[in-house]
């Protein structure tokens, strides 16, 4: 039975070759002063920053910078750009990048005007924000964390070997973000396909969990379908217009919370993943690519109905003369299989996790309850030594 909820999403989205117009729409509804966050400067290279800042002076902003954000935003960095936010004076963070980008601006944005520490309250004791925030838009450089288009955002401390994230509500939205899938063209393969693995992740975060006849499940089975099929066309070819704006939509589409309502949805590949990032500071989406295969065969007996079903509907395996088990088994044979053959990596050894790191990352992973399995700390050894 679907189970009670309420959806609301707030987020405006301006999709396509010419979505960055939208920012001539979106500007004069906020003060002068924007914040401008941005990663490496890569953004420089490409022209998409020379680009944006045109559009903010035309609209007579005041534009202050806070460049430099890491893949893995980190508690340092994140008090940096509150301190550069409330010298602005913000009226608006502007984040041009990828969903580190993105969710760093709104973890910012929850704490500008926030007197705690930031970690503490937001990312130790998940309180609730308080105080006003600053609004956040997005222009998207590379797809797959979705957090265009939801209140998520995560911060990792070195220091405390933690990477955690809190996913706020309504108001920690974006306004608006702009998806022009052109702009995720030179984006090198690595961070590519480590992308399309975060989006495949999140949706199955959420598949795998509950047992009824849930509308969700269909449609991430099509989004899955689709991603896998454009994922095929991107790795050949990066610049197919058609397959990278397939791919950017489903990113949105796997974590803008509506495929979540009505599951329990699970997270547990994320909680690995994150805690392997926090000791190896390795690239997001190869850390759930390393994990997954590990976790999802060790969960497969306790969910069984749904990894077969998995099987039939997203990777076409016949059940015809086999038993739930071995269809099942087949259909993660399957994505293993496909995994490999786009280049994820599929052990935490070669992102730089050395054995004398194993009870650290245990320690930093946290248990969630809404998968099929409630993992106790001796199966989560189970899971990360198979990783390796």
């Amino acid at each position: 039975m679907l189970g009670n909820f309420t959806y609301s999403n707030p987020t405006k989205l301006y999709f396509g070759d010419n979505a960055l117009n939208g920012l001539n729409d979106e500007l004069p509804k906020y003060g002068k002063n924007v914040l401008l966050v941005y990663g490496g400067g890569s953004i420089k290279k490409n022209g998409i920053y020379d680009k944006v800042v045109d559009i903010l002076k035309a609209n007579g902003k005041n534009i202050f910078e806070d460049g430099g954000v890491m893949p893995n935003p980190t508690v340092d960095k994140l008090n940096e750009g509150i301190a550069r936010a409330r010298a602005a004076k913000a009226d608006l963070i502007l984040a041009v990048g990828g969903g580190s980008v993105c969710d760093y601006a709104k973890a910012v944005s929850v704490s500008v005007n926030c007197n705690e520490d930031a970690w503490e309250k937001y990312f130790i004791k998940f309180d609730d924000v308080t105080c006003d925030v600053v609004p956040v838009g997005c222009v998207l450089t590379m797809v797959g964390t979705g957090s265009e288009m939801n209140g998520g955002a995560v911060i990792t401390n070195h220091a405390q070997k933690l990477k955690i994230g809190h996913v706020f509500g309504d108001n920690v939205f974006p306004k608006f973000s702009v998806l022009n899938p052109e702009f995720t063209f030179t984006l090198p393969k690595y961070q590519m396909i480590s992308g399309i693995y975060d989006i495949m992740s999140h949706i199955l975060e959420q598949y795998f969990s509950g047992t009824d006849d849930n509308t969700s499940d269909y449609i991430m089975e099509g989004l899955l379908r689709s991603l896998i099929h454009s994922a095929n066309i991107a790795v050949k070819n990066p610049t197919d217009y058609e397959a990278r704006s397939n791919i950017m939509w489903i990113a949105t589409w796997a974590l803008n919370t509506l495929v979540a309502k009505g599951k329990t949805t699970d997270w547990m590949v994320h909680m690995f993943g994150q805690a392997v990032g926090a000791h190896t500071d390795a690239t997001h989406g190869m850390t759930l690519s390393a994990v997954s295969m590990p976790y999802y065969r060790y969960i497969m007996p306790y969910g069984l109905d749904k990894f077969a079903r998995y099987a039939v509907n997203v990777w076409d395996v016949s059940p015809e003369g086999k038993t739930k088990e071995q269809v099942a088994a087949e259909g993660l044979s399957a994505m293993e299989s496909w995994m490999k053959s786009i280049g994820l990596v599929m052990n935490i050894t070669e992102l730089g996790a050395t054995k004398d790191m194993l009870e650290g990352i245990v320690k930093s992973t946290l248990v969630m309850e809404g998968g099929y399995k409630v993992l106790t700390v001796d199966e989560i050894r189970a899971v990360l030594k198979a990783s390796y």
